[in-house]
């Protein structure tokens, strides 16, 4: 590990672009200092499976992180079929880095995935509280009646297990062609549903990306579902004449994040953040075992984004209700009977 440290103190952290170390924004206020209102952020590991657990852990609560959002999915961190063994590992790594196990990234899409929800019960029991889930995808020539009713019936079973081991899960919005691109399915699926054992992470890019100038009345119809959420930023941008999305880094991109965090804030909201970096980060972005550029330069990315987030959140502060935040969601957790 000295290795990473080494490289994390003398170049993702020294004046190669600005950034200062430790546990301080770009401000330069304490993170402490910000008290309840705070974000609590987590690193999807996606970005950093080019580290052992151990590894993973360290430099994460270095760059100032409140915890991991794991991969517990095929071809992440922790591989389903191997989480009985492996994902006690990672647990003790995250917590020998002075953080919680706290969130973790799944497939899961049914109750009949064995392997999936052994990892999840394995979870439970090591701490982890929140998961997202898989994403439910329509066969051709379903119609929008029987998507939905398969959806309600697999997240009837889902919510059941959820409630049995004390975690809550939650359906990603996410822009292409699976159930919940469009929110308002989503809203339909969630309805009636219990919001400490099931509910949304919401993403804003991929709300903005297929909801455009829609979203804040998306995000009304899911606020109250909505525990977690995916912090990302991207641009259109016109690629062989057609216009796709293109990942960015944070703040550099159309997401309306000023907007977005003062609706969140009216609604009382401050739900546990996973941030991505899906921007070229070498490899890092795919979560590829091997980069093909210096981990410094990943690192040095991921401490940016991170303080750009924490500031755009403070700025928008006394923005919501009254200049009032409602009560936390990330306090709520706790509320379970």
């Amino acid at each position: 590990m000295e290795m990473y440290r080494r490289e994390f103190g003398k170049l993702a952290f020294a004046g190669a672009i600005g950034l200062t170390t430790g546990l301080v924004s770009s401000k330069g206020k304490s993170m402490s200092e910000k008290g309840a209102d705070r974000l609590s952020v987590h690193l999807f590991s996606k970005h950093l499976q080019f580290l052992n657990y151990k590894d993973m852990a360290e430099v994460t609560a270095e760059m100032g992180f409140d915890g991991v959002d794991l991969t517990v999915r095929d071809k992440g961190h922790v591989e389903p079929e191997r989480a009985v063994d492996d994902l006690p590992k990672a647990a003790e790594a995250i917590k020998g880095a002075g953080l919680k196990p706290n969130m973790l990234v799944s497939g899961i899409t049914s109750v009949s995935d064995d392997a999936s929800i052994q990892s999840l019960k394995t979870a439970s029991r090591l701490g982890f509280k929140h998961y997202r889930m898989g994403y439910f995808r329509p066969k051709k020539g379903q119609s929008i009646q029987e998507i939905l009713s398969q959806g309600n019936d697999a997240l009837d079973e889902l919510e059941k297990f959820n409630r049995s081991q004390g975690l809550h899960g939650a359906y990603q919005n996410h822009a292409g062609q699976v159930v919940g691109s469009f929110v308002t399915d989503l809203a339909h699926l969630l309805e009636g549903r219990d919001a400490r054992w099931l509910g949304c992470q919401y993403d804003i890019r991929h709300a903005t990306v297929d909801g455009g100038s829609s979203w804040p009345l998306g995000l009304s119809y899911l606020k109250d579902h909505i525990w977690t959420m995916p912090i990302k930023d991207f641009n259109w941008v016109k690629t062989n004449g057609k216009w796709k999305p293109k990942n960015v880094p944070l703040g550099e991109g159309m997401v309306d994040f000023d907007g977005y965090f003062k609706e969140l804030r009216s609604y009382g909201i401050r739900p546990l953040v996973s941030l991505h970096l899906e921007y070229d980060l070498g490899g890092a972005e795919h979560g590829e075992r091997k980069i093909k550029i210096p981990q410094k330069k990943v690192f040095a990315a991921m401490k940016l984004d991170l303080n750009r987030l924490h500031d755009m959140w403070e700025k928008s502060a006394g923005q919501g209700v009254d200049g009032k935040m409602g009560k936390s969601y990330v306090d709520g957790i706790n509320d379970r009977s």
